[in-house]
């Protein structure tokens, strides 16, 4: 099975709403970050994606779409490898996107945990690595967002490419994808409070399952 639809948007711009509409819409089954946490050996795959040796066929078996890390680190080799698939850049003011990452995904408490997991290369190699002396600086981080969204919109043709904020709910992705919009609301999950209560209470196993 070959990946129809790609989403490159980084963590924290709706990526897990976004995987569940996508699944919701019938497309097929998407890869998350959660993936990689309920299957720690789904990590070495991607360790070796960043050591130049990867294995996209395997890693995405059994999948339709991807969104969030780690796929949107590699966005250039996967939208390369699968030509035909549509592209999903979902986007959010930068600044918002930074308060977010800056209060879950990316806050020193989080990442210290991270680094000690049996995850810490994994999160090194396809995360870290650009940003981690960086993360608490808001010059930096916002301008990492624009350029990634910047690179995105100059790579990818425009009829392959859709910019989307979550917020504009089913239309602009049922257009682009060219299927019916469900009667259903769109799926909102994993808001900054929502996580950062369940990251208190222990209920992740890991600071990443990043929406």
């Amino acid at each position: 099975m070959a990946l129809t639809v790609i989403g490159v948007g980084l963590g924290r711009t709706g990526t897990y709403s976004l995987k569940l509409a996508l699944e919701q819409l019938g497309v097929g089954r998407c890869y998350h970050m959660r993936e990689v946490l309920g299957e720690p050996t789904r990590a070495q795959q991607w360790t070796a994606a960043a050591e130049g040796q990867p294995d996209w066929d395997a890693i995405f078996d059994g999948y339709a779409a991807t969104t969030d890390y780690p796929a949107c680190t590699f966005w250039r080799e996967i939208t390369q490898y699968y030509p035909q698939a549509k592209v999903l850049l979902s986007i959010r003011d930068p600044d918002e996107w930074f308060d977010s990452t800056h209060a879950t995904i990316f806050s020193e408490a989080w990442n210290e945990r991270c680094m000690a997991s049996p995850f810490a290369e994994f999160f090194r190699r396809t995360v870290y690595d650009p940003i981690l002396e960086h993360i608490d600086d808001r010059a930096f981080m916002t301008g990492f967002f624009r350029d990634h969204v910047a690179a995105v919109k100059a790579s990818i043709p425009a009829e392959r490419l859709l910019v989307y904020d979550v917020r504009e709910g089913w239309e602009p992705l049922c257009e682009f994808l060219g299927l019916p919009a469900p009667a259903d609301s769109f799926p909102r999950t994993h808001s900054r409070d929502e996580m950062i209560a369940r990251l208190n209470a222990g209920e992740d196993q890991s600071p990443r399952q990043t929406a």
